[in-house]
This record gives structure tokens, C-alpha cells and sequence, in this order.
């Protein structure tokens, strides 16, 4: 039988204590307002940053929407993400409205309230790995700097081995932390999350292909420098 500590929130499992958690007092669809209104002025953010300029090589389409992308795990890691690696104790009982997001996503997910060790390992090092990582691949991407491609891959190796780690530290236990419900668990759980694996391995196999090239360049210029050196002695 439930004590009176495990009854008060709607989180999985049911079983779950958490003894300072608060009702959110923005509705769901205020929620989702909020995160859309920061996905907005991210798009603006990345779109004024990309517009083309005369010290920026963002000339192709591809370019601008791995910019936005890079810009976009930026934001994400730094702030929504630092936001919860600096409060994750009290976040059950936060009332401001990234906390309140954050205690909406955690229906899929309840390991964000209860400071379960791995999420908050992996968010650690997201927080401050891959955010400054993912700004320095948005800048050098601007550049054009050669290590733009180096950035790039480590990033992307970085989202989509946290990410299998995510999916399969609950799936292999049958998912305890997820509400069954399947607005929460394909939604939430599954669909917002699915992108740092499908993108990351789009950009990592770009990036191989592109240091391929690269290598194969410097081969070609080695041979023939040393073929032009025997030829002149």
C-alpha cells in the first residue's frame, strides 16, 4: 500500500517519495507556450547570426540549419539543461516556468525530480562538455575553421552515446520511471529525444566524410612532394 508521501504526485513509479513536490501552477498548454516562445527566439537568435555577412561562410542551407542545430544544443545544454544541474534537488518543487517545464517533461521521466545518479552524471557532462563544445562547432562552423568538422564529430558521438545511454538505462528495466501513458512515454520520452540520434549520426557521417577527404588532400600532397624531391635528386 502507497504511504501518504508516494500518493500526492503523478509521477512513476507510484512508489516514487518526494516529499517537496509542488503542483505546477501553469496549465500544460502554458507550458508548452513557454517552450515554444524559447524555440522561437532561438530560430531568430541563429537565423539573425547566420545571415550572411561578409566575415561568415554560411552560404549553403546545410550550413545555416547545422548552425541552428549547433546554436540550439548550445542554448539547450547551458541553460534549460544548466538550469536543472544547478537545481535538480529542489526541482519538484520549483514554481518558475523552466522548472515547471521541467517537472512536465519529468512525467516521462521522473529520474529529473528524484536526482537519480546517472541523469545527473550525464547531465553534468552535457552541461559542461557539450554545451561549450556545441558553441565553439557553431563559431568555427561560421569561420570555416578546419577544426569545425573535429568539434562536430566529437559532439555528435557525445549526444549519441549519452543518448542510447538515456534510452536504454530505462528500457532495459522496463521503463519504471515513464508514465505508461502513451502521450508521455512515445511524446515525451521517446520523440523529444530521438533527435540527438537521428541529427548527430547525419552530422557525424558528414564529418567523416569531409576528414576522409581531408586526409586523402594532405596523402596526395605528401606523395607528391616527395615524389618531386626524388625527382630533383
Amino acid at each position: 500500500m502507497l504511504d501518504a508521501t508516494a500518493r500526492h504526485h503523478p509521477y512513476y513509479p507510484r512508489d516514487l517519495v518526494l516529499n517537496h513536490y509542488v503542483t505546477n501552477t501553469n496549465s500544460v498548454a502554458l507550458t508548452l507556450v513557454y517552450v515554444s516562445l524559447a524555440f522561437i527566439t532561438i530560430v531568430f537568435l541563429a537565423s539573425a547570426l547566420a545571415y550572411p555577412r561578409r566575415h561568415s561562410t554560411l552560404q549553403s542551407p546545410g550550413d545555416r540549419l547545422v548552425f541552428f542545430w549547433l546554436i540550439l544544443n548550445g542554448f539547450l545544454h547551458l541553460v534549460f539543461e544548466g538550469y536543472f544541474g544547478i537545481n535538480h534537488a529542489t526541482l519538484a518543487a520549483d514554481q518558475s516556468p523552466i522548472g515547471q517545464v521541467w517537472k512536465e517533461y519529468a512525467l516521462s521521466d521522473s529520474r529529473y525530480l528524484s536526482s537519480d545518479t546517472f541523469v545527473l552524471i550525464t547531465e553534468r557532462i552535457t552541461i559542461l562538455v557539450w554545451g561549450p563544445l556545441a558553441l565553439y562547432g557553431a563559431w568555427s562552423l561560421y569561420h570555416n575553421l578546419p577544426s569545425r568538422h573535429i568539434a562536430q564529430l566529437m559532439l555528435s558521438l557525445g549526444h549519441i552515446y549519452g543518448c542510447v545511454l538515456y534510452y536504454f538505462t530505462s528500457i532495459v528495466e522496463d521503463s519504471p520511471h515513464c508514465d505508461p501513458d502513451p502521450y508521455y512515454y512515445y511524446f515525451y520520452f521517446w520523440f523529444f529525444n530521438v533527435f540527438w540520434l537521428i541529427v548527430p549520426v547525419i552530422l557525424m557521417t558528414s564529418s567523416i566524410k569531409a576528414l576522409k577527404r581531408a586526409m586523402a588532400s594532405f596523402n596526395d600532397a605528401e606523395q607528391f612532394i616527395t615524389e618531386t624531391h626524388f625527382k630533383h635528386n
